[in-house]
């Protein structure tokens, strides 16, 4: 197997800006899927390190903050103050749920925010709620949201190469 690459856009009238962006997501989300490439289920949901994650957990979470984020784009702060998920439940898979499943639903996720990437204004900006996780008044522009899903799709998928090389010994890169 090849680590993935980064497909060249799609769409010409793209600005270099939205090609980056999407390049770079799909540069990341390939990484995340190539970790979890050809294991099962029980492979994708054994812990092999100290911590509680498991690859098939991450590809969840990962799913789940990539839609939350997209929903804050759409819908800015209402999005984040309706009830939340139980945070535990994203990091494992619900019975009768399979990585096919989780993986399935990240590709459903990822090409709404690539849909949005494409079409959003990048400057429209939402306040975010009050968090301690926000600095107080913070706004997020659709912009930064998608660069910080980004940055969460990478740390993730390093977490999931750690995991993977703990379990089988196969790596992303290297």
């Amino acid at each position: 197997m090849t680590a993935p690459t980064a497909p060249a856009p799609t769409a010409p009238a793209l600005s270099p800006e939205r090609a980056d962006l999407l390049e770079t997501l799909a540069l990341h989300r390939g990484f995340l899927r190539y970790t979890v490439q050809g294991l099962t289920d029980e492979q994708a949901t054994r812990r092999t390190t100290a911590s509680e994650l498991t690859l098939a957990g991450i590809v969840k979470h990962v799913a789940a903050t990539e839609r939350g984020w997209a929903d804050f784009v759409v819908r800015g702060t209402a999005a984040m103050e309706q009830e939340p998920e139980d945070w535990s439940a994203q990091w494992v898979l619900a019975d009768g749920e399979t990585l096919a499943d989780v993986l399935a639903d990240y590709e459903q996720v990822a090409a709404r925010t690539d849909e949005l990437v494409r079409t959003v204004d990048l400057d429209l900006a939402h306040p975010l709620p009050e968090a301690p996780w926000f600095p107080p008044g913070a706004v997020r522009s659709a912009r930064r949201v998608f660069l910080h899903v980004v940055a969460e799709t990478a740390q993730h998928s390093g977490h999931a190469d750690v995991l993977r090389e703990s379990l089988d010994g196969q790596k992303t890169m290297g």
